[in-house]
């Protein structure tokens, strides 16, 4: 006959489970965070990189970089680049605009989601300057210029798979952010008030 567990087993079981849900839970909030951080390093899943300084020599190899700006529901803004796409040779550093405005009678603070595409291009696309990495905040009716300074790394020409790709898509995705706005957003006021996005 077996015997029974007492109630001293059964509190030790009951710590053991305790201690593994929250290990679990833990684990969920920091996975997201931890899998960011993990693309951003490894340029994974078509996450550009981010790059202290730009290379010392530049291909005449060039590609074509197309450039995509989307806002989620809930923010209120327009967002653009201020060019649709433009030629880059590899190595070559290169900076770029997008327009943002705020069109609610609020401020509002967004924080930006990028990727690029092909995926294979997230490795070798380097960005030095963005508004990505911090919060922004616009004032209600605000409108501003984002820089984003870029270079595509000349190794993905010895890249294989890479070689015969000719064609680079940069995306964002401004989505509504919980941040309390701390500052202005860091970028230059535009001076066409009477342009619309």
């Amino acid at each position: 006959m077996s015997e029974q567990p007492n109630g001293k087993n059964h509190g030790l079981i009951a710590a053991a489970c305790g201690v593994f849900v929250v290990a679990m839970v833990g684990a969920a909030f920091a996975s997201v965070p931890l899998y960011s951080m993990f693309c951003q390093v490894t340029g994974f899943g078509g996450t550009p990189l981010r790059a202290e300084q730009a290379p010392t020599k530049s291909l005449d190899r060039t590609v074509t970089v197309r450039f995509d700006g989307n806002v989620a529901n809930g923010i209120g803004w327009a967002f653009r680049p201020e060019q649709r796409q433009i030629k880059v040779k590899l190595g070559e550093v290169q900076e770029v605009k997008f327009i943002a405005e705020n069109r609610t009678d609020r401020v509002s603070t967004g924080t930006a989601a990028f990727n690029v595409t092909p995926d294979l291009t997230g490795q070798y696309f380097n960005k030095i300057a963005c508004f990505c990495f911090t919060s922004q905040t616009l004032k209600p009716g605000e409108k501003v210029e984002m820089p984003v300074t870029f270079f595509i790394d000349p190794a993905m020409d010895a890249n294989a798979q890479a070689r015969f790709i000719d064609t680079i898509t940069l995306s964002y995705t401004f989505f509504p952010s919980s941040d309390e706005p701390a500052a202005p957003v860091a970028a230059v006021k535009t001076q066409e008030s009477g342009k619309s996005l």
